[in-house]
């Protein structure tokens, strides 16, 4: 229970802390509604799950043996960064609702789940931060059944925040807002987007 309670705090806090996830999940909301939000709230749960599972049962062993597996994640989030900044900068020709105003809605739920997965999985910065939590959470003698309880707990608490992001923000005057001034809220996340990947480029 107090491996539990202590990751589970952490965990929270990392979630609410802005970055680009927020900025991901906040843009297929506003270009699909609450479905894509929330398709792609579940994607960056099971991503962040898959590496808060994998940082439980040894991914920081992984990572000191084989540093360029980091380096090779980094570069992927990079481009990754980058792209959607890409999208967000044009997203007024590319993706401008057809005259009918409607989308597919498998497609869109689609999108949204794979950008949702991408901007966690190929993010090595959260693994470093799970491997310095669960560095401190997990003891030696630990069973097995705890080690997964947290690692699922890690994904319930990132899947719920950005639910919550989704759905407080869909059926408010704060959506139609930013779809109103989309030119703007685009362009500024782009630079956002842009201004992370270039932060990680100069670390690296």
């Amino acid at each position: 229970m107090e491996a539990l309670l202590a990751a589970g705090t952490v965990f929270f806090l990392g979630a609410i802390s802005p970055g680009p996830s927020l900025i991901v999940v906040l843009r297929n909301t506003m270009l699909g509604g609450r479905k894509q939000g929330v398709a792609c709230a579940f994607g960056h749960g099971i991503g962040f799950g898959i590496y808060a599972i994998s940082a439980v049962f040894g991914l920081v062993i992984l990572l000191d043996k084989n540093p360029q597996i980091f380096q090779i994640l980094q570069w992927i989030g990079i481009l990754l960064l980058v792209y959607y900044g890409w999208k967000m900068w044009h997203a007024i020709i590319t993706e401008k609702i057809d005259e009918a105003g409607i989308l597919n809605s498998v497609n869109q739920q689609r999108q949204g789940f794979m950008e949702g997965f991408s901007i966690a999985f190929f993010n090595p910065k959260i693994a470093l931060f799970l491997v310095a939590v669960l560095a401190q959470v997990l003891k030696p003698g630990m069973t097995i059944e705890t080690k997964v309880a947290v690692g699922l707990l890690g994904m319930f608490i990132d899947t719920t925040w950005y639910l919550i992001v989704a759905l407080a923000l869909t059926g408010t005057p704060a959506l139609d807002t930013l779809r109103n001034n989309s030119l703007i809220v685009n362009r500024v996340t782009a630079l956002v987007l842009w201004a992370f990947a270039t932060a990680v480029l100069v670390a690296m």
